[in-house]
């Protein structure tokens, strides 16, 4: 019994380890449009060379995820998830960048990667 238990958690583990196949799809042009965004970051948070390659591939997840969010919903939803998903890239971007630069990035990043507006119906 001990062993089937531990097999449940092992296999359950392995699975929550593993990666979004989704996100692991090549996108050209989100990865063309991530590095355009990286380049305007670098100057203002002064961004080395590791952590220019995280922020560009991060970057380049959640332009997919755009994507994605935008071909398949429209008006107020399509907003609701775009939001939630540049909160999302926020949070992520802690794990990358020094506080400094969290403070800045989060001053900048409405000019840089603005969000959409929803035009009354």
């Amino acid at each position: 019994m001990k062993k089937l238990v531990f097999l449940l958690i092992l296999l359950t583990s392995l699975s929550s380890f593993s990666q979004d196949p989704f996100l692991q799809k090549s996108n050209p042009e989100a990865k063309k449009e991530a590095i355009k965004i990286t380049n305007l970051y670098i100057p203002e948070l002064a961004l080395t060379g590791d952590e220019q390659l995280l922020f560009q591939q991060k970057v380049e997840e959640f332009l997919i995820r755009r994507y994605k969010i935008e071909a398949e919903f429209k008006g107020k939803e399509k907003l609701e998830l775009l939001y939630q998903l540049q909160q999302m890239e926020t949070d992520d971007m802690q794990d990358i960048l020094t506080r400094e630069q969290m403070q800045v990035y989060k001053k900048i990043k409405p000019r840089i990667q603005p969000l959409e507006t929803v035009s009354k119906e």
